[in-house]
């Protein structure tokens, strides 16, 4: 995939972001280089790996699940959004 200024410009409406001028370049390398690399990963033989391969024996720490609601992190969280409503976040309609 070639990383270019038309699909950096796609990325930036899709993603709200606004990147400036003198840093286009850099980001398209950043990006060309991020996709380089998992490109390389396709090529991996993985045929005799085992689906459930994992690095430890020990399995996942788990916690005990304990239900909270403390409406002061909602507000912490919401007092820094944009646009928010009734507790949500507002965002543009996103369909493409």
């Amino acid at each position: 995939m070639q990383i270019d200024d038309a699909l950096l410009k796609r990325l930036e409406k899709l993603s709200y972001l606004e990147i400036s001028d003198d840093k286009r370049e850099e980001i398209i390398s950043q990006l060309s280089e991020i996709v380089s690399f998992v490109d390389n990963l396709g090529e991996l033989d993985t045929q005799n790996v085992d689906d459930s391969f994992a690095m430890t024996d020990n399995g996942t720490l788990l916690r005990e699940d304990i239900a909270s609601n403390d409406k002061s992190i909602n507000e912490e969280i919401l007092k820094h959004a944009p646009r928010s409503e009734d507790h949500f976040f507002i965002v543009p309609k996103i369909i493409e």
